[in-house]
C-alpha cells in the first residue's frame, strides 16, 4: 500500500445539493478508497462558488503538475491539459488548500446526506 510508504492521496469532490445520481454513486463507492488510505472530502458546489474556486476539474500532482480536464457542452471529456507552469500550479495549490479547508470528510458527509435525504 502506497500510504504505508508515507504517500498521501487526497481529493475534494465538488457536489450538488441534492447529489446527482453520479455523485451519489461516487459517494457510496468512495468508502473503499477511504478504507485503502485515500482521504476524500466533499464540498458543496455553492460553497466552492462563494470561495471563488475554479470551475474546471483538475488534479494536482506533488504540487508541481496540474492536469486540467476539458469537457464539451454535454459534459463529455475531451481530454486533459498538463501544465508545470509555476503560475498555474500556484493557483491550483491555492484552490486545493481552500477547498480542503472547507470540505467535509467522506464518512461525515455521507452521514449528513443520509440524515437529510
Amino acid at each position: 500500500m502506497q500510504t504505508a510508504e508515507g504517500k498521501r492521496f487526497e481529493r475534494v469532490r465538488l457536489v450538488d445539493q441534492p447529489l446527482t445520481e453520479g455523485q451519489q454513486f461516487l459517494l457510496d463507492g468512495g468508502h473503499s478508497n477511504v478504507a485503502a488510505g485515500e482521504d476524500i472530502r466533499n464540498l458543496p458546489r455553492t460553497q466552492a462558488d462563494r470561495l471563488g474556486l475554479p470551475e474546471h476539474d483538475f488534479w494536482l500532482f506533488d504540487s508541481r503538475l496540474v492536469a486540467r480536464f476539458v469537457f464539451d457542452e454535454d459534459d463529455t471529456t475531451l481530454g486533459v491539459v498538463l501544465s508545470e507552469d509555476p503560475a498555474e500550479v500556484a493557483l491550483a495549490c491555492q484552490a486545493r488548500d481552500a477547498a480542503w479547508h472547507h470540505a467535509t470528510r467522506t464518512a461525515d458527509f455521507a452521514k449528513a446526506v443520509t440524515s437529510t435525504g
